[in-house]
């Protein structure tokens, strides 16, 4: 599979997610500079976690603005599949490419810890290496994952199956609706969650189970 790395000014979650897709892939992805002007012919665009541009404004709103997104959209019109991971998540979102906001945690508090996650569409590209309904283990480290959408939005997004992963158990770390805490665009080609899969792809990390999201993508490129 060939993938793309997009790093902003801030983000600190590159080099993990640099050494998930290396490890699952075989393959480096490329690195891709935010001011570079284009991206690589890819199967896969990802944007990491971290806290680009120091969160001002709103986390993820500065670089939603940049240049480099212009071309993240015209890929994934072409059908290039793109995944943004904690920040990118809300860079997506602040980008128009995701439904929905991500607001400050209910508690107001940063918070760091592992959650439960529930798979709530394992028929796309992105979640097949899951099956419905299976409750998995993954890390949230975030102060803005609070995600919250309109009742007509919402409506939507649960109609059509958009829903990707929800909090389970209890788990709940940032007050989300509904318990989302990951999100398609309308045809899933594009997803958003706030957890951290690329720390939980191996043993030394204390389990794989974030492992089955870049299986399921390896898969659907073969």
């Amino acid at each position: 599979m060939k993938s793309a790395v997009v790093v902003f000014p801030g983000l600190n979650r590159d080099s993990d997610m640099i050494a998930a897709l290396t490890k699952i892939g075989g393959t480096p992805p490329a690195v891709v500079w935010h001011q570079d002007a284009t991206i690589p012919d890819v199967d896969l665009i990802v944007i990491p976690g971290g806290f680009s541009y120091g969160d001002y404004l709103r986390a993820g709103a500065i670089a939603a603005r940049s240049p480099i997104m212009d071309v993240i959209r015209e890929r994934s019109e072409k059908g290039v599949r793109i995944l943004g991971v904690c920040n990118g998540f809300q860079i997506l979102t602040e980008a128009g490419l995701l439904p929905g906001v991500l607001m400050r945690n209910a508690s107001l508090k940063f918070v760091c810890r592992e959650v439960k996650l529930e798979v709530a569409n394992a028929d796309t590209v992105f979640t097949r290496g899951y099956t419905a309904g299976q409750v998995i283990r993954c890390p949230v480290a975030h102060h803005d994952g609070n995600y919250f959408a309109d009742p007509e939005t919402l409506a939507r997004i649960e109609d059509n199956g958009q829903v990707a992963f929800r909090y389970a158990d209890g788990t709940n770390p940032n007050g989300s609706i509904h318990d989302i805490a990951g999100v398609f665009n309308a045809d899933k080609s594009v997803l958003g969650l706030m957890p951290h899969p690329e720390n939980l792809i191996e043993s030394a990390h204390g389990g794989i189970d974030g492992r089955g999201l870049f299986n399921g993508l390896l898969d659907a490129v073969a």
